[in-house]
């Protein structure tokens, strides 16, 4: 959904020879403001940020680079990435930035950039700052220095956004939520959204103390989740990761529910409710029971790579509005223009509540497909993409699955791994036949 600049960690990782440190971030929003000062004499960049320690600093950084190639910036604190985006609309700013590494430990963080739509932005735009990047520094003067201020009330403006994409007599009275927002960017949001709407709210990792962004919470560790809703009695539990862009749900029974069930879920009940889904767009990874389940009710089902914004482009390709990833990053185009763990959590909720359903009631017809993963270490220089035994051993396994199950074989992308992933019916049969293909691999 973003176009992300840099991924690791403030201080040690590189964006190719580049170090990420105070200095590049300062040259990176420089270059930024120059190509933005192309289009727009006077633009406007709202920054927002996670919890990590690390946040203030390349705050400071961005705020100092873009004011000194004559940009204004409004600052809006901790707060998800979605609401960054919601807002730079809103602002009807320039640009949207967000200082986060999403569901990654306290010590790495990232920059991740929306067009004035609070949509992705072009190829043609990313060429353009790495150009400016390469050139020299041209600071403003004096008087056409940029200026900075702080919105006030950033949280507050999402917290209404986000209520008003479930129909107005939506109501959460007489429900109790375990809300867990990873100690990160939604700490002070998410649990006032819920409340607002009238529920009770057991609030766990909303204490962010800089260092403990999705540490053993969120939707990343989501067992924390579980132990909360059975200990307090709730109804519903939701997590967040440290951005909040992604979502995982538990209901009262401590069952846990990952994006594949809960895009299901959202699709089905716009079924229920006569509105047109003419399809819908996973990825690789989307359980196959889930696909089986569209096929079902006459819903085409894509698939696109892994990565929320592949999964972007196929939505927009087909002129779709639902798609996600089992890591619970679920798209819902006519509601935000990105992923938002908070916007979903209530098109889920407001299902239930308007069915009067059960999660699991409303996924009764969706078991998902039992899955084996192997991840099978490559030696240097070994080429198993022409590996005959791998190759036969595939057709054969895929044989023996039939229309029961199905093989994905990837290579990693940032490690020298082979992923062997089968799914089957039968858990026993999709890791025998895992293992069958994870030695093939090994044996090339």
């Amino acid at each position: 959904m973003t176009r992300k600049y840099f991924g690791t960690d403030g201080i040690r990782g590189t964006v190719g020879k580049a170090p990420i440190t105070p200095d590049f971030v300062l040259r990176l929003a420089h270059a930024v403001g120059r190509v933005l000062k192309r289009n727009e004499a006077r633009p406007t960049v709202l920054i927002g940020k996670d919890t990590r320690i690390s946040g203030y600093m390349l705050e400071s950084a961005l705020e100092s680079g873009f004011n000194s190639a004559g940009v204004d910036v409004v600052l809006l604190g901790p707060v998800p990435t979605p609401a960054v985006a919601y807002l730079t609309r809103a602002q009807r700013a320039s640009l949207g930035v967000v200082i986060s590494a999403s569901h990654n430990p306290f010590a790495d963080n990232g920059i991740k950039f929306f067009s004035a739509q609070g949509t992705k932005l072009s190829d043609d735009w990313e060429v353009a700052v790495e150009a400016a990047l390469d050139e020299a520094p041209v600071w403003a003067d004096s008087a056409a220095l940029g200026k900075a201020r702080r919105l006030d009330d950033a949280a507050g403006r999402y917290i209404e956004f986000c209520k008003s994409t479930c129909p107005h007599q939506f109501s959460l009275k007489g429900l109790k939520i375990v809300v867990d927002a990873a100690h990160g960017a939604a700490y002070h949001i998410a649990p006032d959204v819920f409340h607002e709407l009238g529920a009770e709210v057991v609030r766990i990792g909303c204490s962010p103390d800089g260092l403990n962004i999705n540490q053993g919470v969120g939707a990343t560790h989501p067992a924390a989740l579980v132990e909360a809703v059975r200990q307090h009695g709730a109804d519903y539990g939701v997590a967040l990761d440290g951005d909040a862009d992604r979502l995982q749900m538990v209901d009262a029974s401590g069952r846990l529910f990952n994006g594949d069930e809960l895009l299901y879920l959202i699709a089905a009940d716009r079924i229920a409710r006569d509105v047109d889904v003419p399809g819908v767009v996973g990825t690789l990874m989307t359980n196959m029971a889930v696909e089986v389940a569209f096929r079902n009710k006459g819903i085409r089902f894509v698939r696109a790579k892994v990565g929320d914004r592949y999964v972007l482009e196929e939505l927009e390709r087909h002129g779709w509005t639902l798609g996600g990833e089992g890591s619970g990053h679920l798209l819902v185009l006519d509601r935000h223009t990105t992923g938002d763990g908070l916007v979903s959590a209530l098109q889920v909720l407001n299902a239930c509540v308007d069915s009067g359903k059960t999660m699991a009631q409303l996924l009764s017809d969706v078991v998902l497909f039992p899955q084996t993963l192997i991840n099978v270490r490559l030696q240097p220089g070994q080429d198993w993409q022409g590996n005959q035994r791998l190759a036969q051993e595939r057709v054969a396994v895929e044989s023996e699955l039939g229309d029961s199950g199905r093989v994905l074989i990837r290579a990693s992308g940032t490690e020298p791994l082979v992923r062997v992933m089968v799914e089957a019916r039968d858990g026993a049969l999709a890791q025998s036949c895992a293992e069958r293909l994870a030695d093939a691999v090994r044996a090339g």
